[in-house]
């Protein structure tokens, strides 16, 4: 039986455009044909382009703006009026609060660490985690936020943070430990204190498990 698909593998070029019409119609009669096409075809641009980065694919946290800017000196005897307008770019649905926070470490030392906040990769915000889990808090703000993918959020934070006076037991000298100012999401639930106060517990998000970056860096601080 006469076949144009073997025709074309056996005829030379003036016979080519016969041949693509021959086999456009054979694809259009076998819809199976057509799902192999498509499929070879996203499989052949997924290697051409390869996989988004991660802050592409990761809700993304982000300093829209913040005061104090990274490198800004803040004396420790003074408290620190902090200033942040975060942004969340979310790539699924996220519910629960946003927290800049500031927080000290005795044992964490800002050199080890590979904050920068113009930078989103895992190591960074794992970094943040990692701070959180080894650190308490000298001052924080909160807002319950939701959203979903694709959706950009702006949302200001203030607040008034004290520098710890285990920082400079001496009251000179090298600091000790560091003292970091964060963005990043967790849950929240309101407890009841003693004194009749209601008081929110945020438990933060690890990135890895909710595919979230948080974002921070370290302030400087001196005597």
């Amino acid at each position: 039986m006469w076949n144009p698909v073997n025709v074309c593998r056996r005829k030379s070029v003036p016979h080519l455009a016969g041949c693509m019409r021959a086999r456009a119609s054979r694809t259009r009669r076998d819809p199976r044909m057509l799902v192999a096409f498509a499929v070879m075809a996203s499989l052949s641009l997924v290697s051409c382009l390869g996989e988004p980065k991660i802050d592409k694919r990761w809700t993304l946290l982000e300093f829209a703006d913040v005061s104090p800017q990274p490198g800004a000196v803040s004396p420790a005897s003074q408290p620190l009026n902090v200033s942040v307008n975060g942004r969340i770019t979310y790539r699924r649905i996220v519910t629960g609060f946003l927290v800049a926070e500031v927080r000290y470490s005795d044992t964490i030392l800002p050199a080890s660490l590979a904050l920068d906040p113009n930078k989103h990769t895992l190591e960074l915000s794992e970094d943040v985690d990692r701070i959180i889990a080894n650190s308490t808090t000298a001052g924080r703000a909160t807002r319950i936020v939701t959203g979903f993918d694709h959706l950009m959020q702006s949302i200001d934070l203030n607040f008034t943070a004290r520098v710890p006076p285990a920082m400079f037991p001496g009251g000179t000298g090298p600091p000790v430990g560091g003292l970091y100012l964060l963005l990043y999401m967790g849950d929240g639930d309101e407890v009841r204190l003693q004194s009749g106060r209601d008081s929110l517990v945020v438990t933060p998000f690890v990135s890895a498990d909710q595919e979230i970056l948080h974002t921070g860096f370290a302030l400087d601080i001196t005597p």
